[in-house]
């Protein structure tokens, strides 16, 4: 089943329940300063409050639009009220419209199921590159300096969502909920399980040792 990805800024996000309509999943979650705290795959929808508790509401706009990770998603304004001004300073920061909120779950899905059947869905990035690192999503295929990594799908997802916050340790609870493993629970030390593979297939591939184990706290991709 084909994923949507719908993030806002707003603690709506944390409260949403997913929906499944037409053969596809409806997700939702919360969007901080830093971006997507797991990893999205498939089309992506923000919604951002033009008034943020860290930032500026343009500010994140233009945040989303320089990160490789979000640089694709339609990006809405969540807008206090109707004002021409605000909404030009919008578009000129990256949003691709404007809502007028308190915005709630109908209008929310009522918004981007009307965008989806007039055929306004970005596609996702398919490649992304560090250093000597390539993966490309559409494929299925990471390379190390063009050599193939083979990789289980596990595998492969935890080699993309780490090459997405490089020079981060992320805990092994970091890990689980950025892959979106927490249905059901998973112990955490498979975490170590799919890191030793990892290694081993890196490795193999000519890339040396990448990951960094920081003891009791988790793992770091060291971005050299």
């Amino acid at each position: 089943m084909d994923v949507v990805n719908i993030f806002l800024t707003s603690e709506l996000g944390e409260s949403l329940e997913d929906f499944v309509h037409d053969q596809r999943r409806f997700t939702f979650d919360r969007l901080g300063a830093e971006g997507p705290r797991r990893l999205v795959e498939g089309p992506m929808w923000a919604f951002v409050d033009w008034v943020m508790p860290e930032l500026a509401g343009l500010e994140m706009c233009r945040r989303l639009r320089a990160d490789a990770r979000t640089a694709d998603a339609h990006v809405t304004m969540v807008l206090e009220e109707d004002d021409p001004e605000d909404r030009r300073r919008a578009l000129r920061a990256g949003a691709d419209d404007y809502v007028i909120g308190p915005l709630t779950r109908t209008a929310v899905l009522d918004r981007v199921l009307a965008l989806q059947s007039r055929g306004v869905e970005r596609q996702p990035t398919r490649r992304f590159e560090l250093g000597a690192l390539t993966i490309d999503m559409a494929a299925l295929q990471a390379r190390w300096n063009e050599q193939p990594i083979v990789l289980r799908p596990n595998e492969f997802r935890l080699l993309r969502f780490l090459a997405e916050n490089p020079n981060r340790v992320l805990t092994r609870e970091d890990l689980i909920n950025g892959l979106g493993k927490r249905e059901p629970p998973i112990d955490e030390r498979t975490v170590d399980v799919w890191i030793g593979r990892l290694r081993r297939a890196i490795k193999a591939a000519g890339g040396g040792n990448p990951l960094r184990t920081v003891r009791s706290l988790g793992y770091v991709f060291d971005l050299s």
